[in-house]
């Protein structure tokens, strides 16, 4: 039986759309499993702004779960949508593509050195593979699949039989000119439009308009295979129906009531699996916001044409990577959920969807922003851990590491990100040196073996090996810089003997960071502890200046890896080397 009381985690929008879901879905259809849905188009590399469209509804679908109901998760692949453009930067692929623009993405080949048997198949592994390691639970559904084998047949007749309706609620919109768009108003990009609508959203028409009337329902030409057919007759008594190319002049008349090959336009579509799904719940993008969109069309016909009726579902915002602008699939070098999932562990990337609300936007970083996400989520862990963390905060943390099924898995020992991040920099991904640095960052738990700081210690040598440019990295100076260590003041080496002299009783990470801090407070007749309102303005740009040097002296630049932790990887004999002591 369904636990039916809600879940206290109440201040969440997790919870909150639950609570609508379960009343909705009770509604509708009373003991049956809750139904809720996302679209993907796998017509190029499946991007972060894609898995806003699976994340929403994975996160209410699975606080339902939690609370003892039964829940389908569907993912419907757009597989057999039109193929529209050839996609920049894509390995593997050329103009010659082009060639295929109009056939199924499942007729398509995948790219050169793919294992994988066609265009769809291709982009939809790595997403399945990403899903699988985000702990989400789902049924897939290809579309190819279920109008080839008939599936839809009922539906497509049923749509053709009502298509001077369809024609009508279409009509409302196509005589309505769009708003003018306010100044600051982002353009809708094809990506954004095709996550939230499946890739025929972009650049498909309402239908087959001429002579014959209006036609719901595209056939995929039999000569050349592609869909820039027009039915020019259609028999409801007899579903004889007649159709010609105009790429390569193929025509031929077929009985849809035995014809497999084609699909119903995307704003019929859309509401036709609605309908035939029971789905309750789906987000859109927030272009629906528009007149004539496919969500506001859909709503009319889920219900007056095929019986149904329109999921409730937020509108989401989109997905922005930092240092990047708003990402499209139409371009080449876009971040996707695998790219994410190899600098990032899942849990951060569940908690970025799960902590805002589905209308705000958010940035997900793949530059240094990707250190400070990674300290506030640390943080985050140590509140619920010693219970100071708010309610909401807490449901966000809840979310992203664990799901009705149970706790994904983590890294057992969670160093800081940005120290492993500086370590792999150092060691260039040396297992000796990293874990004879690691086992000295704590000399009372010193560490026995790296697994204890996996997966985050492979995720932060990831981030080091693919997003930090050359010019950037780490490079420790072989030999002491004699030049600058003779022309300094006394009190330059004053301040190098104070911290030679301190290394020794302060090796450790902690130790350090104190060493560091404390040499210009002493320097300047302070206490090494001595809190910041204790000390006047001056001490602070003495403490830059002191790390500039340091810096300099140690990898020939003004900047680097936090001081301690450099200190700890360079290790005390060089350390003392490169300082001239």
């Amino acid at each position: 039986m369904p636990i039916v009381a809600q879940s206290t985690e109440t201040t969440d929008w997790v919870s909150r759309f639950a609570d609508e879901v379960i009343e909705e879905s009770e509604r509708r259809a009373p003991g049956k499993p809750v139904v809720v849905a996302s679209g993907l188009s796998p017509s190029g590399p499946i991007h972060l702004g894609n898995l806003r469209e699976v994340m929403t509804p994975h996160l209410v679908a699975d606080e339902v779960r939690r609370r003892g109901y039964s829940v389908r998760h569907l993912i419907s692949w757009d597989d057999y949508d039109r193929y529209r453009k050839v996609p920049n930067g894509v390995e593997g692929v050329d103009e010659s593509w082009s060639e295929h623009i109009g056939r199924p993405l499942t007729s398509v080949p995948a790219p050169r050195g793919s294992a994988h048997p066609n265009w769809a198949e291709h982009f939809k592994a790595a997403m399945v593979d990403a899903l699988a390691e985000l702990g989400v639970e789902f049924d897939g559904i290809s579309q190819t699949a279920q109008y080839t084998s008939g599936v839809y047949r009922a539906q497509i007749l049923h749509a053709m039989k009502h298509r001077a309706d369809i024609d009508a609620i279409l009509e409302q919109y196509r005589t309505k000119k769009a708003p003018a768009k306010k100044p600051q108003q982002k353009a809708v990009d094809d990506a954004e439009i095709s996550a939230a609508e499946g890739s025929g959203a972009a650049g498909e028409d309402d239908g087959s308009s001429g002579s014959a009337g209006y036609f719901p329902y595209k056939p995929f030409c039999g000569g050349c295979g592609k869909d820039l057919t027009t039915v020019t007759a259609y028999d409801d008594d007899t579903t004889e129906l007649t159709y010609v190319c105009t790429e390569c002049g193929f025509s031929e008349s077929v009985l849809l009531s035995e014809f497999n090959r084609g699909k119903l336009v995307w704003k019929v579509d859309w509401p036709m699996r609605w309908a035939y799904e029971g789905v309750v719940f789906e987000p859109s993008g927030v272009d629906h916001s528009s007149p004539g969109s496919s969500f506001q069309v859909g709503g009319q016909i889920v219900g007056s044409v095929f019986g149904g009726k329109q999921p409730i579902g937020p509108m989401y915002a989109f997905v922005g990577i930092s240092g990047m602008a708003k990402m499209s699939s139409s371009k080449g070098g876009v971040p996707t959920p695998g790219d994410a999932l190899k600098i990032m562990e899942p849990q951060i990337l569940r908690w970025l969807y799960a902590r805002r609300r589905p209308n705000q936007s958010f940035k997900i970083a793949f530059d240094q922003e990707i250190q400070r996400l990674y300290d506030e989520w640390d943080k985050l862990d140590a509140k619920v851990a010693d219970g100071s963390a708010l309610p909401a905060d807490v449901a966000a943390h809840s979310r992203a590491v664990r799901t009705a099924g149970g706790e994904l898995p983590r890294t057992a020992r969670a160093l800081p990100y940005r120290t492993l991040a500086s370590v792999a920099d150092i060691t260039a991904g040396a297992e000796d040196q990293t874990l004879r640095i690691l086992s000295e960052l704590d000399p009372s738990d010193p560490l026995s073996s790296l697994d204890v700081v996996r997966p985050r210690l492979d995720k932060a040598e990831a981030w080091i090996n693919t997003q930090v440019p050359a010019d950037q990295r780490t490079v420790v100076r072989a030999e002491p810089d004699s030049e600058l260590i003779k022309s300094l003041d006394e009190q330059g080496r004053q301040s190098l003997r104070l911290l030679v002299d301190g290394l020794a009783d302060n090796w450790s990470l902690d130790g350090l960071t104190d060493l560091v801090y404390g040499v210009p407070k002493v320097q300047a007749g302070f206490p090494a502890d001595a809190t910041a309102k204790e000390l006047p303005a001056e001490i602070k740009v003495a403490q830059r200046t002191f790390f500039a040097l340091l810096y300099v002296l140690l990898v020939g630049r003004d900047t680097g890896p936090r001081l301690p932790t450099l200190l700890l990887a360079v290790g005390q004999e060089r350390v003392r080397a490169l300082l001239g002591e």
